[in-house]
């Protein structure tokens, strides 16, 4: 015969109130806060990136039908 015993996870009566203080400890302490400066910071640069790439790649197909119109006209 197989008897099966379950544990109980629930906190004694007694140290409920110091259970419930760190389970909230332990919460508040998971939060990671970013400062908003950080961010805004991070979203001009990432910005600034991508119209140059921008430039970049116009710039870049510009010159290669100046090239082909060249290379056309002789």
């Amino acid at each position: 015969m197989v008897k099966l015993i379950m544990k109980n996870n629930q906190p004694k009566s007694k140290n409920l109130e110091n259970y419930l203080k760190n389970t909230n400890n332990l919460v508040i302490d998971d939060i990671k806060t970013t400062n908003i400066n950080i961010l805004l910071n991070r979203v001009k640069i990432n910005k600034k990136k991508q119209i140059i790439n921008k430039i970049i790649a116009f710039s870049l197909i510009l010159s290669l039908f100046f090239i082909t119109s060249i290379i056309v006209l002789i």
